[in-house]
């Protein structure tokens, strides 16, 4: 079954797991080292990251050591992106019409002023 990002970034241990192996190479008991689980627990969650394109898993000798594979976080990027650009076009907007009532309000102030 091949899984997408959202579903490995969707649980905080594979957040976390995803960030220890982004810094350097490890192995499962390196990576399972790190979380109050058993190994068995991180190794399923170290295989959904697999499936999701996140982790590679070689051999080396007995040890199975997971790397880092972060290029497939760009399409949650891209996703983001698009609400990023939603929203800052709002604030622009927002900004836009609190400029004009602040002009508006000193044009108010200053037309009061000259005509005592």
């Amino acid at each position: 079954m091949r899984r997408d990002v959202f579903q490995a970034i969707a649980d905080p241990t594979r957040r976390s797991i995803i960030h220890a192996v982004s810094q350097q190479t490890l192995t499962l008991n390196e990576v399972a080292a790190e979380f109050d689980m058993s190994r068995q627990a991180v190794a399923k969650h170290v295989k959904i990251l697999t499936e999701c394109g996140l982790v590679v898993v070689t051999v080396s000798g007995r040890e199975r050591c997971c790397e880092a594979r972060l290029e497939k976080l760009n399409e949650i990027d891209a996703w983001i992106d698009q609400y990023r650009r939603f929203w800052q076009a709002r604030f622009d907007s927002m900004e836009n019409y609190l400029n004009e009532l602040q002009k508006s309000s000193k044009k108010k102030k200053h037309g009061k002023g000259k005509k005592k």
